[in-house]
C-alpha cells in the first residue's frame, strides 16, 4: 500500500487527505497531518471519499441512445453523435441555441476546458454552472461593494477573531472542519452569535441565536446598522479612508422603524441591541454567511446588507475580519475563478469588454462570441420556447436539485439534443441522448480551489474504470471531431499553464509552486508571488468600498389558507448534495437513510401526526410523500427538508421565482401543504426519469 496526496472532493473546505492505494485501487483515506485547513482532521463525509469513486456502479464506457434505450458506444460512435447534435443545433438556430453546464465537482483544468470549449468551439458564452443556485449573488453583491465575490479572508483568520458572526449557514453540518474550528474559537473566548431560522446544532450552542422569520435578513442586518449609526458606534476613521455611499446609506436608514424590524424578524430590541453592540465593538469580528443569505430572489441585496454592517463597522482587511461566503461544492470557487459563468472569462475579466474578447480571440483563434450569454435557468427556461436545441451537462444533478422539477423535466425533454458526462447513470444522465464517462478526482491530476481561493493539487492514484477519461481530455477529443485543434494539451499541466498565462489572478501559479505549502490562494501575481491569504488589507479591487442602502424584500410566495406552512430546505451532515457520492458510502446511509420531513412538534399535534408518519407535501409546483421528524430544530409554522433524496427529491416543492440581480431562485423559501398519509402506508417514491 502506498498513500498519494489530494484534497477532499466534498464541500469547499479544502481538506487535505491521502489515498490509500493497493492493488491499483483506492481502499481508504487518511487526514494529510499539517495541512492548514483541516489540520490533520476529517469529517465524515471526508473518510468515507472512496466510497464515492468505487470502480463497482461507474460508467465504463460510452452510452448512447437507440430505440428509447441507453446502448454501450464506442468513444468514436459518441463523440461522432455528441458533434453532430451540436453541429444541428448550430446550423439552426446559431450559437444561442447551444450551450454548457459545467461542474463544481470537476478541476480547474476541467472547468477551463469548458469555458473553452463553449467559447472557441461552439461560439457561445452560454455556460455556466450550480454556482447559479448558490453562490451567485456573492459574486454579484461583493463584486457590488468590494470588487471582488470571494472570501475575503482565511480559514485560519477564525483562530485570530474575538467575535464570530454566522448567518444563513449550517456550519458543523456542512462545513465541518471550520464548524470545528469556530467552536475551538468560542472555547478560547471568542463570542459566538449565529443567525438562522432553524435551531441547528451550532445556534444550540451559540452564545447568542438570533432566530430570525425566515427571509427577513435585510430587516435584520439594516437594524443592526440603524442601532449602530443611531449610538455613533461605526468605525469612522475607516468609513472615512476606505468607504464611500455612507451619506446615501445613512439617509436610507436614518428613520428606520425599529418595531417593525421587530415584528418582521420576529426578535426582540433588546436582543439587536446586544448583537448591534458586540459587533461594532469586537476588536476583530470574523463574519460568514451561507445559502440561508443567498438562495432567495433578494440574494444579491441580502449580501450587499452583510457587506454593509461589516464596512460600517471596519471589520474588514485585518487578521480575524472579513466578509466570507461559504461556498459548497469542493471547486465550486474554482468553476467561477475559470469563468464558468456567462458574463466573464476566468478570472473575472469581463466578457463584454472588449479588450478582454480581443486577449482571448488572439489567444484561443476563434472571435469573442457576439452574444451575451444564458444562465442555467435561462437555458431551461429557453429549451421550453425552443431556442435552446442540445446542451451538455457536465456532472451536475439538475434533475434532483434545481428548482421546481416538473419544469426542469419539461426543459430537458424539449431538446433536440441532451449529452452528460458522469461517473455514474445520475437521474440526469437517463435522459440523455449520449452519455460519456468520466474520471473520478483519485483517477486525474488537477487542482481545486476551495472557498479562501487557495488553489491545491490533486493526483492522478489509480486508472479510471474502463475507458472513461478526464472531463477536459473528452473536451479537447469532442473540439477536435468539432474541427477545432486549439484544445489539443498533452496534460492538465498544459491546460493549467494556459489558464494562468490568461488570467492575471493566477499568473504566478504553477504546479511546482502549488506543491509547496498545500497551494497558495489568489491573487497570486508578480506582485504577490506567495499569494495572499488575506484580501483588502490596503484596498478593495472596486477602489473604495462601496455602502449601498437596501430595503427588505418580501418572500415571493407566503402561506395561506391553501399552503399554510413555509417550506426551507438543509442539508444534513452524513450526506452532500443530490447524494450521488455520499449515499454511495455504506457507513453514511447508514446514519440518514431516509428523506425526513422537519416539523415542529406543536404543528405534528395539531395534524394528528406522530414520528415518521408518512405524508404528503404539495406546492403550487409538485408533490411528494416522505416522513415527518417531529423536532423543535424549525419554529411552529416552517417545515425543512433536506434536498439529498432522489426519491424524495424537495424541488419538486421549490420556487423557481429569481433575484433579477443574479437570477438565484429562491430555493430557500415557498408555501407548502402536509396531508397524512394512511396508517401504514409507505411514502410512494418518485417515478424515476429515464425516458425523454
Amino acid at each position: 500500500m502506498h498513500v498519494v496526496p489530494s484534497i477532499c472532493t466534498f464541500c469547499g473546505v479544502g481538506c487535505g487527505l491521502g489515498l490509500r492505494v493497493e492493488e491499483g485501487r483506492v481502499i481508504g483515506v487518511e487526514p494529510q497531518p499539517g495541512h492548514p485547513v483541516s489540520e490533520g482532521q476529517l469529517c465524515a463525509k471526508g473518510w468515507a471519499c472512496s466510497f464515492a469513486v468505487e470502480p463497482a456502479g461507474r460508467l465504463r464506457e460510452p452510452l448512447v441512445r437507440e430505440n428509447g434505450r441507453l446502448r454501450p458506444a464506442s468513444w468514436e460512435e459518441a463523440l461522432a453523435r455528441t458533434a453532430e447534435g451540436f453541429q444541428l443545433a448550430l446550423d439552426e438556430l446559431g450559437p444561442s441555441g447551444v450551450g454548457v453546464i459545467s461542474c463544481a465537482h470537476a478541476s480547474n483544468e476541467d472547468n477551463y476546458a469548458a469555458q473553452k470549449f463553449a467559447r472557441a468551439v461552439l461560439g457561445t458564452h452560454n455556460i455556466d454552472h450550480c454556482a447559479r443556485i448558490c453562490h451567485s449573488p456573492s459574486v454579484a453583491g461583493l463584486g457590488r461593494t468590494l470588487g471582488s465575490g470571494a472570501m475575503s479572508g482565511g480559514i485560519a483568520d477564525i483562530d485570530q477573531a474575538d467575535l464570530l458572526l454566522v448567518i444563513g449557514a449550517d456550519v458543523t453540518e456542512n462545513h465541518a472542519m471550520i464548524g470545528a474550528r469556530l467552536l475551538r474559537a468560542q472555547a478560547r473566548g471568542a463570542t459566538l452569535i449565529v443567525v438562522d431560522p432553524r435551531r441547528t446544532r451550532l445556534a444550540r450552542l451559540a452564545d447568542i441565536h438570533l432566530q430570525l422569520r425566515l427571509g427577513s435578513n435585510i430587516a435584520l442586518l439594516n437594524g443592526l446598522l440603524h442601532l449602530i449609526l443611531a449610538n455613533g458606534w461605526e468605525d469612522r476613521a475607516f468609513l472615512a479612508a476606505r468607504c464611500e455611499g455612507e451619506a446615501a446609506l445613512r439617509h436610507h436608514l436614518a428613520n428606520f422603524d425599529l418595531a417593525q424590524c421587530c415584528v418582521q424578524t420576529g426578535l426582540a430590541l433588546a436582543e439587536l441591541e446586544r448583537v448591534a453592540y458586540l459587533f461594532s465593538h469586537a476588536r476583530a469580528a470574523f463574519t460568514a454567511y451561507g445559502m440561508g443569505i443567498t438562495q432567495f430572489q433578494s440574494g444579491t441585496n441580502n449580501v450587499i446588507a452583510v457587506s454593509n454592517l461589516v464596512l460600517a463597522c471596519g471589520q474588514s482587511g485585518r487578521p480575524g475580519t472579513g466578509i466570507n461566503p461559504l461556498r459548497g461544492q469542493n471547486n465550486v470557487q474554482g468553476a467561477c475563478d475559470m469563468g464558468c459563468l456567462p458574463d466573464v472569462y476566468p478570472g473575472y475579466q469581463p466578457a463584454a469588454d472588449p479588450a478582454v474578447q480581443a486577449r482571448f480571440g488572439a489567444a484561443w483563434g476563434r472571435p469573442a462570441p457576439a452574444l451575451p450569454g444564458l444562465t442555467s435557468l435561462a437555458m431551461s427556461e429557453a429549451a421550453r420556447r425552443g431556442q435552446l436545441r442540445a446542451l451538455m451537462v457536465m456532472g451536475e444533478e439538475l434533475v434532483v436539485t434545481d428548482p421546481d422539477q416538473n419544469q426542469l423535466l419539461r426543459a430537458l425533454r424539449a431538446l433536440d439534443f441532451l449529452v452528460v458526462v458522469e461517473l455514474r447513470l445520475s437521474e440526469t444522465a437517463r435522459l440523455a441522448d449520449v452519455v460519456l464517462p468520466a474520471a473520478a478526482f483519485t483517477e486525474k491530476d488537477g487542482t481545486f480551489t476551495n472557498c479562501e481561493r487557495r488553489v491545491q493539487r490533486i493526483r492522478q492514484a489509480v486508472a479510471p474504470p474502463g475507458t472513461a477519461r478526464a472531463d477536459w481530455q473528452i473536451l479537447s477529443a469532442l473540439a477536435a471531431c468539432m474541427g477545432y485543434s486549439g484544445m489539443d494539451w498533452p496534460d492538465a499541466e498544459a491546460v493549467f499553464a494556459e489558464m494562468t498565462a490568461l488570467t492575471p489572478l493566477f499568473s504566478a501559479m504553477d504546479y511546482p509552486a502549488l506543491a509547496v505549502a498545500h497551494g497558495l490562494q489568489w491573487p497570486c501575481d508578480a506582485a504577490h508571488p506567495q499569494g495572499s491569504p488575506r484580501l483588502h488589507e490596503r484596498g478593495f479591487p472596486r477602489g473604495r468600498g462601496r455602502l449601498l442602502p437596501v430595503s427588505q424584500v418580501p418572500l415571493d410566495e407566503v402561506p395561506d389558507a391553501d399552503y399554510p406552512f413555509a417550506f426551507t430546505t438543509h442539508r444534513l451532515h452524513f450526506h452532500y448534495g443530490g447524494g450521488a457520492m455520499t449515499r454511495q458510502s455504506p457507513l453514511l446511509e447508514r446514519e440518514t437513510p431516509l428523506a425526513l420531513l422537519f416539523m415542529h412538534p406543536a404543528d405534528g399535534a395539531a395534524l394528528g401526526l406522530g414520528e415518521r408518519q408518512a405524508v404528503r407535501v404539495r406546492s403550487r409546483r409538485g408533490r411528494l410523500e416522505t416522513r415527518v421528524h417531529l423536532t423543535d430544530d424549525v419554529p411552529p409554522g416552517t417545515l425543512a427538508m433536506p434536498y439529498h433524496f432522489r426519491e424524495a427529491p424537495c424541488n419538486q416543492l421549490t420556487n423557481p421565482a429569481q433575484d433579477p440581480i443574479s437570477r438565484m431562485p429562491e430555493l430557500k423559501a415557498c408555501a407548502v401543504a402536509v396531508e397524512p398519509l394512511a396508517p401504514g402506508v409507505t411514502p410512494r417514491t418518485t417515478e424515476r426519469h429515464g425516458r425523454r
